[in-house]
């Protein structure tokens, strides 16, 4: 027997060993993990150097490549064992594995990406320090960056592929998800924006689309710099193009629809920076909004919920709003005639909408101070024997009453049990329907500021109908003054404040 062939037996010998000494375990302990990866990183280097002396002969390599990937199947064993990732770390467990996506067979590139799904997937608490452990190591193994490349270059087309992307996905939202940072770093470091936003705004639905807006949604939320960044790449504009695919149609799975309401999320936290919302309004972003609206499709509420964020604080989207004539299919939904689906059958859905409407209206007076569009705006509320005034003080009687009873609720506790401060119980009263409360007198505010004569009689009327007086709306509109926040900055706080004084000076 020759030296070569003495050395293949002995490294057959060797494999056999590590095997058995893992085989038939469901628990692993250190000392087994260890020959596991050990094995693992043996498979990997006989891989390298195959490759490296017959790169021309894919023959010559092909049963390393066969073990190689035999090997990292077996190291799923480890996601059973997470307790043991931070003594693995030290000894390659991480580098080994990013280096492995970088491989030239696009099948062990994929076992790579799935491996490391499994192993990073993990909801235990207990489990959470190794995990963790395993996840930093991958960001210093630049397992991000490997990712996304891995990402442009595996095709769809084939099944195995589309697969692959999935797991490296899945692998993205589970670092995300155990280092929220990582959220801001990996759209600073590679292109994975751009790479969803191509991948989202393909035509046709199928499941690595879905995941896409998903992955796209969690990058987006939390992040101005993301947001601001999808906004530099064009990506209001793309987000637009996807949404507009069911303007007259709906989604026909609840996969498919989770999608669309991904894609609408992606697009309300994209219109957080003001310069986003103005590539909304320069992209006919109102114009496709109330399309959808007029077509009265599933959508209809994230239409709703878009044009609430593009026209809150922004001035600009107001205007373009009353120039295309939204105000007739916006106060349609404001009293109360929307679309009947199945969605909008259901109580919190049916309240989300109101108060996005509510809020849509009252960003319409805070934007459109005067001229003929303020005219038409106010003379909504003139219609019908100015019926939207009565709609009007039904919601301020309506949430009064939820806003007094859980006002109520807490006063009757012992304040000391609850040890509840100032603050405190202003949140409690946002959540029974407060801010909408204060939406609500803001509006009938700027309706009385406007001085007609009509409407000013209709508002009077109904507050005496009411056992009201306008100085409960005054006092309404006091709180919302006093907690005016400066999130955009002391001077519009300001602003926000003067013009609120205003519409309680003259209800004076």
């Amino acid at each position: 027997m020759d030296a070569a062939a003495a050395a293949q037996k002995r490294k057959r010998a060797e494999q056999e060993e590590e095997q058995a000494a893992t085989d038939g375990l469901d628990v692993l302990d250190l000392r087994a993990a260890k020959r596991l990866l050990l094995g693992f990183e043996r498979r990997l280097r006989d891989n390298l150097e195959a490759r490296m002396k017959h790169p021309d002969d894919p023959a010559r390599f092909a049963d390393s490549e066969l073990a190689l990937h035999a090997e990292t199947d077996r190291l799923r064993l480890l996601a059973g064992a997470p307790e043991l990732f931070p003594d693995l770390v030290p000894l390659g467990l991480a580098s080994s594995l990013s280096s492995l996506l970088t491989h030239e067979n696009a099948d062990l590139a994929a076992a790579a990406a799935s491996l490391l799904a499994d192993l990073t997937d993990s909801d235990d608490p207990s489990d959470l320090a190794g995990v963790q452990a395993l996840a930093d190591a991958l960001v210093e193994a630049n397992a991000l960056d490997l990712l996304v490349h891995n990402l442009s270059r595996l095709s769809e087309a084939d099944p195995d592929e589309a697969e692959a992307v999935h797991h490296s996905l899945a692998v993205l939202e589970n670092l995300i998800d155990l280092r929220p940072h990582l959220a801001d770093l990996v759209c600073d470091r590679t292109k994975v924006l751009r790479w969803l936003l191509a991948r989202v705004k393909a035509r046709d639905f199928e499941a690595n689309k879905q995941y896409a807006s998903e992955i796209l949604a969690i990058l987006l939320q939390n992040s101005p710099a993301n947001q601001k960044r999808l906004g530099q790449m064009n990506g209001v504009d793309g987000l637009l193009q996807a949404v507009a695919m069911y303007k007259s149609r709906d989604p026909r799975t609840t996969d498919e629809e989770e999608m669309l309401e991904n894609l609408f999320d992606c697009l309300c936290c994209v219109l957080m920076p003001l310069g986003n919302k103005e590539r909304f309004v320069k992209a006919e972003g109102v114009e496709l909004m109330i399309i959808i609206m007029k077509q009265k499709k599933s959508a209809y509420s994230s239409a709703i919920r878009t044009l609430d964020f593009a026209m809150t604080r922004f001035p600009p989207a107001c205007e373009r709003f009353v120039d295309v004539l939204g105000l007739k299919t916006a106060f349609a939904a404001f009293m109360g005639k929307i679309p009947v689906n199945k969605k909008n059958k259901n109580e919190s859905y049916q309240e989300e909408l109101e108060e996005r409407i509510i809020s849509l209206v009252a960003s319409l007076f805070g934007g459109i101070t005067k001229g003929s569009r303020r005219i038409r705006l106010l003379g909504k509320f003139v219609e019908n024997e100015c019926e939207k005034i009565d709609r009007l003080m039904e919601l301020y009687i309506r949430y009064s009453d939820r806003v007094k009873a859980e006002t109520e609720r807490f006063e009757s506790l012992d304040l000391d049990d609850l040890e509840m401060d100032d603050d405190e119980r202003y949140n409690r009263k946002l959540e029974a329907g407060l801010y909408t409360l204060q939406l609500v007198a803001l509006i009938l505010g700027h309706i009385w500021h406007s001085g007609n004569s009509q409407m000013r009689t209709r508002i009077e009327l109904l507050l005496r109908q009411n056992k009201l007086t306008k100085d409960d709306v005054k006092e309404i509109l006091q709180e919302y003054h006093d907690n005016i926040g400066d999130l955009d900055g002391p001077e519009e706080k300001e602003k926000a404040q003067g013009r609120t004084k205003e519409i309680i000076a003259a209800l004076s």
